[in-house]
């Protein structure tokens, strides 16, 4: 009952100046959007990579001459480093028990051609069979290249989205014959849609079999990697540390040199990516909260001027028995009602802002509970740090002067 009448009469008070109320509730929503616009991007970018690192599963780790770089000094340190070769993966499958699959993996790019139509810059990726036993891969159509595949190496192709939509519009590609470069393809899958990230095209590649990709680009040199896949999860830091020990034996890495090789899991990426977009989020979050401070000073000399403006219906309220806390919570509610009004725009708007945004790169947002939690715990915060003056001083008003305030 009570809350209700407060809502009534701090509705009533907004609506007699629109204006000025505009005016605040705009301050409001610059500084929230702002803020939620930083937070839902960085929110959906982390939740899009997250998606994409979990296809990987959590038994999984990969092995890289590079992995991870965060300075230039440390990328001209690791370029130094010898390649990883074919004979490291056989060197792990006889000497790592705890490695239930060991899968190669290289890249290239090349142009992909069907007909009288070709594509330009395709990623020919070539990957040993056992690959589906490590990476989520999920099948359209067909089937992704088996052992036997591998074994005699087998001129077929496990096509993307992007380049069935290319080449084989309107037509079914399987069985369908391919050019990579110079040498005939046969199409034996069609792998399910994975959109874009960062702007790149998931869908742009050809899948095929590490031995063919070898007999027609050679023997990959520096850009060979390696993947993974532990018994268990409960065992994939003993795993991590055989295969360790196994590389730095055939790399001759002295005992007291660092592994000059990098061994990632889904895991140690995310935790990278949360540290940097931790420092990211505070920095970005704290200079957009300047025009959330100056919505806060707009508010608190709107709510000066209304009490002003109101002294005398203070006073009244006053005669007829109202208390310093009525009169208080009285404006306190007007303040809050009106900076919860902009927090709520705000989210909305942000939330806009941040889907358009990463939209562009290829990824998608959602509402998060954390962005709109803090959306309007800041909206909310701001009306009560810059509402509680203006109310204080009209909760301490003498009546008798109020009354014959002009």
């Amino acid at each position: 009952m009570i809350a209700g009448a407060l809502l009534n009469i701090a509705y009533d008070a907004l609506k007699a100046n629109k204006l000025r109320s505009g005016l605040t509730l705009l301050g409001v929503i610059i500084g929230v959007t702002s803020v939620m616009t930083i937070i839902s991007a960085l929110e959906g970018m982390q939740q899009s990579i997250a998606a994409d690192l979990g296809r990987l599963g959590p038994a999984t780790f990969v092995i890289e001459r590079i992995g991870t770089v965060m300075s230039d000094e440390e990328f001209f340190e690791k370029i130094k480093r010898k390649p990883i070769t074919i004979e490291t993966g056989e060197l792990l499958e006889k000497g790592c028990p705890l490695c239930e699959h060991v899968a190669l993996r290289v890249s290239t790019s090349a142009k992909v051609k069907y007909g009288g139509q070709s594509l330009r810059n395709v990623n020919i990726l070539g990957r040993t069979y056992n690959s589906i036993f490590i990476v989520d891969i999920e099948a359209a159509q067909g089937r992704y290249h088996s052992s036997e595949d591998d074994l005699y190496r087998r001129p077929v192709a496990y096509i993307g989205e992007q380049i069935r939509e290319s080449l084989f519009e309107g037509l079914d590609p399987m069985g369908k014959e391919i050019y990579i470069g110079p040498k005939r393809y046969t199409v034996i899958g069609v792998a399910k849609k994975q959109g874009s990230a960062f702007g790149e095209n998931q869908d742009n590649f050809v899948v095929v079999p590490f031995s063919t990709f070898v007999t027609q680009f050679g023997q990959p040199d520096r850009d060979l990697g390696i993947a993974v896949k532990a018994l268990s999860v409960e065992k994939l830091p003993d795993a991590m540390d055989q295969a360790r020990m196994i590389l730095r034996a055939q790399r001759h890495v002295p005992f007291d040199k660092a592994d000059d090789f990098d061994l990632l899991t889904a895991d140690n990426i995310l935790e990278l990516l949360n540290s940097f977009t931790r420092i990211l989020r505070f920095g970005l979050v704290g200079i957009s909260s300047i025009s959330l401070v100056v919505g806060g000073i707009v508010v608190m000399n709107i709510m000066m001027v209304s009490v002003t403006e109101r002294t005398r219906e203070i006073g009244i309220r006053k005669s007829l028995g109202a208390k310093q806390k009525h009169i208080l919570v009285q404006f306190m509610f007007e303040s809050v009602l009106l900076t919860l009004s902009g927090g709520v725009v705000g989210i909305i708007l942000g939330f806009l802002i941040a889907r358009s945004l990463i939209g562009m790169i290829g990824m998608n947002v959602h509402p998060s509970a954390l962005a709109i939690t803090a959306g309007l715990s800041i909206s909310s915060g701001v009306g009560l740090f810059f509402g509680i003056y203006p109310a204080m001083k009209a909760a301490r008003l003498d009546p008798v002067k109020a009354l014959s305030y002009e």
